[in-house]
């Protein structure tokens, strides 16, 4: 079953278009009767348009209603109450954290959208002891939580490259970053969380307790229940980073060197490949914030016109073990075949690396190029296509990457806990490629349609190739394509959404299990 190509893209937002103008408007006695639910929070039914936008800003549905709710008991009392008006009710329920969808996904259409950053007022707790944990509000964003574990010592052990998202917006995709490969996802770090279900229950779970919402709602894209507190697991915390970057010309020594670094026993405590495809000047522009090994080497190297592969890479330390960390940082590029004279490194604190692309953002706030469309595409590639997908997709295909990072990097298939409802490759090393586009312009090379069609060459490539990849974050619009992403497991998953939210209220904006008032299919 192919992933939703251009022009299905393209059907799906014509119809969804249609869709906003023809669906069923919730009347005024449903939304008098939102208004006169006891809360602690408030509904508001104007000045909504804000919660109708995401990271994506590709897709613009206006909800009903959008709640804000002061405890997790509104949020219970609201799925509750639209659980109450039956089946014939078209009102459905999306939960929005930091709006970082890239397709609607935490919209709802004439539907109730709860603002989840409005739960931030409850406190974090966080506890010591042999096995330290954080209780976190879903909808606390992950630079929180890291602040105030790191006031303890601590901090969660795996993370996302972005940290102002909710704490329950990743947990229900499945949070990568570059520890995953040591770690896991962050969906592999949950010890319980606290979930409202589809019919308005508020339920703890954990591996123990309820165990089978607890795997199927991490991963699970929403689907079974709204994430309202976490039980996140921590680790001592190291207050400096050896920050490194170094670059490759051939593809194969890229690869087989991060694979074997994720496999070490000794190794980096971060590992994140990018490929790069003429750019100019790439070492200038890292000496803005890195300095070089070796000054001159550096300023004879050219990077026009080339497919070049930048490894990135962190050694955690305090500063009183700085040499030892120097030693080890040693040995390990020792085993390394990258090009000698683009090696670069800095030393910033852990605070201050986790959350490098939040400096980026403000830089593109700056300029106006953040609140712009992000046509990502997120793929899962096994180890033993990732040479022939390379070959196709750089160079041919994409012919440069100027318009938004472009992330490759292994991880291990035996670190993602497979309980979840997370669908990854069935190899044990596979691959994170992302796209990561922005589309600032109009027309031409910075368009919308210039990057969905690369996307769409990309994905048919895989198709027809038989790459074996699976989405991550997929933009998948009808069920027929969902079934065939989950493959296998589509049966739990659809047996669980029929157990914890039977009338299809949560999250719409997946296009999984949509009610009768958005298109099932094109």
């Amino acid at each position: 079953m192919k992933p939703p190509s251009l022009v299905h893209c393209f059907k799906l937002l014509v119809l969804l278009a249609l869709a906003r103008l023809t669906m069923h408007v919730p009347d005024e006695d449903v939304l008098s009767s939102l208004g006169a639910l006891r809360l602690d929070g408030y509904f508001s039914f104007h000045d909504v348009s804000a919660m109708a936008r995401d990271f994506g800003n590709q897709c613009s549905f206006l909800p009903a209603a959008v709640l804000h709710p002061g405890s997790v008991s509104d949020i219970a009392t609201t799925v509750r109450h639209v659980f109450s008006l039956g089946e014939g009710s078209p009102l459905t329920v999306a939960a929005r954290g930091h709006g970082h969808s890239l397709m609607g996904q935490s919209q709802a259409a004439q539907g109730i959208v709860v603002r989840m950053e409005s739960l931030q007022g409850a406190r974090l707790q966080v506890h010591g002891g042999v096995s330290p944990f954080v209780d976190a509000p879903g909808g606390e964003l992950w630079i929180n939580v890291l602040r105030e574990t790191l006031k303890h010592g601590l901090a969660p052990k795996s993370w996302t490259d972005y940290l102002h998202l909710t704490v329950g917006g990743t947990l229900s995709n499945a949070g990568v970053s570059g520890q995953a490969f040591r770690h896991g996802p962050q969906v592999s770090n949950v010890n319980q969380l606290e979930i409202v279900t589809g019919r308005g229950d508020v339920v703890t779970c954990s591996p123990e307790d309820n165990s089978d919402l607890f795997y199927g709602a991490l991963g699970g894209l929403g689907q079974f229940g709204i994430i309202t507190r976490a039980r996140i697991a921590l680790e001592p915390a190291p207050k400096m980073v050896r920050w490194i970057r170094v670059l490759y010309s051939d593809f194969e020594s890229f690869t087989e060197d991060q694979e074997m670094l994720i496999m070490a026993e000794n190794s980096f405590d971060y590992i994140e490949g990018f490929v790069i495809i003429n750019r100019t000047g790439i070492l200038n522009n890292w000496r803005a914030s890195f300095k070089p090994q070796d000054p001159v080497q550096a300023s004879h190297f050219q990077s026009d016109g080339r497919v070049l592969y930048c490894l990135e890479l962190t050694k955690n330390f305090h500063s009183d073990d700085a040499d030892i960390m120097e030693q080890e940082v040693t040995v390990l590029l020792s085993r390394l075949r990258f090009i000698q004279s683009t090696l670069f490194h800095t030393d910033v604190t852990y605070l201050e690396f986790l959350d490098r692309v939040h400096t980026s953002e403000l830089k593109l706030r700056a300029q106006g190029l953040w609140e712009v469309p992000h046509p990502w595409l997120n793929l899962l590639i096994p180890r033993s296509s990732i040479s022939r997908f390379a070959k196709e997709v750089f160079g041919k295909i994409l012919k440069e990457s100027n318009n938004g990072p472009i992330l490759l990097y292994p991880v291990n298939k035996s670190k993602w806990d497979n309980r979840t409802s997370v669908v990854i490759p069935d190899e044990e090393i596979f691959y994170l490629v992302g796209f990561l586009s922005s589309a600032p312009s109009l027309s031409g090379h910075g368009s919308i349609a210039h990057a969905m069609n690369l996307n769409n060459q990309i994905v048919e490539f895989c198709e027809e190739a038989d790459i074996g990849m699976k989405q991550y974050l997929a933009p998948y619009t009808t069920q027929q394509q969902w079934k065939a992403h989950f493959g296998a497991r589509w049966e739990t998953f659809e047996r669980r959404k029929h157990r914890y939210d039977p009338l299809a209220i949560l999250a719409p904006g997946q296009r999984i299990f949509p009610k009768a008032s958005l298109p099932l299919s094109l």
